[in-house]
């Protein structure tokens, strides 16, 4: 089978950057690993991976609780104990009670296919350095059946990460790194117009210029990101805001209507008032 090259999907605007970024990661048969603001399409380039390039997809969403064991197998000693408690003759076959992980799942694939390691920052810090060796050799050992798993395909690994702890450095060596910058004013514009292809020119352009204009807004703590953008543009069609109601020469720096899907804390909705405040007791 030829290999495919990873060009975006009519869902997906990928930067030639990022289909770069993919397509070496493939090539070098390395975990890509992706960092961005939350709400840039991190996770959702795995699953357009998968969909461009036609392969069966695995996600691994990982928790604060995650262990890396998890991924690999669960033995679940807690059901062998009750069905032998109950005469179940199942208890006798060890393997009943080995609960397959995504990435054993991911090995077994008859075909190469997509394995997300989504938000692998959430777990423990040792969390990533305890899947080198799997992800490296592309094998592991079941030690309760004395099973050797190795990889039928090695998968397209995409791992991503929102920087809420440092990654160890020994990891960072065997990825190939790529940070999705958030998207300039004309790659946000291709965003919204495969999500709202009938969206009205002048809506577009006064709700991007809304949106970025509350994004340069100096101390926000959470700045608004393209999911959040989408969720917005919906409610401005669905409440039929007009797009005067949107520009900043007609009320100048207000806060911009339905603004609970782009601003999303008390303390920014403060900041922004406060600067409204300011800047019409500076025109009075």
């Amino acid at each position: 089978m030829a290999k495919k090259k990873f060009t975006g999907t009519s869902n997906y605007v990928a930067t030639d950057d990022l289909m770069m970024a993919v397509n070496a990661a493939v090539t070098l048969e390395r975990p890509i690993l992706i960092k961005g603001e939350p709400g840039t399409g991190k996770t959702q380039l795995a699953l357009e991976v998968a969909s461009a390039l036609d392969r069966p997809l695995f996600e691994w969403h990982i928790k604060s609780t995650t262990k890396a064991q998890q991924g690999l197998y669960d033995y679940d000693a807690v059901a062998r104990l009750r069905d032998s408690q109950l005469g179940d003759d199942r208890v006798h076959d060890i393997a009943n009670y080995i609960v397959r992980g995504k990435i054993w799942d991911a090995f077994e694939s008859d075909v190469q296919p997509v394995l997300l390691i989504d938000e692998i920052d959430k777990a423990d810090i040792e969390f990533p350095n305890d899947l080198l060796q799997e992800l490296d050799r592309m094998e592991f050992f079941v030690y309760e059946t004395k099973q050797l798993v190795t990889a039928k395909h090695r998968p397209i690994i995409v791992i991503t990460s929102n920087n809420e702890k440092e990654l160890p450095d020994a990891f960072l060596r065997r990825c190939f790194f790529h940070y999705i910058k958030f998207p300039d004013k004309e790659t946000m514009e291709k965003i919204v117009n495969v999500h709202f292809p009938r969206l009205k020119k002048m809506l577009l352009n006064e709700a991007l210029n809304a949106f970025y204009r509350l994004r340069d807004v100096p101390g926000l703590k959470k700045k608004p990101s393209t999911s959040e953008l989408l969720d917005w543009i919906k409610l401005l069609l669905a409440e039929d805001i007009p797009p005067e109601a949107l520009r900043s020469e007609d009320n100048r720096k207000a806060i911009p209507p339905l603004y609970g899907a782009l601003l999303k804390n008390e303390q920014d909705v403060h900041l922004f008032e406060q600067l409204v405040f300011l800047d019409r007791r500076s025109r009075s």
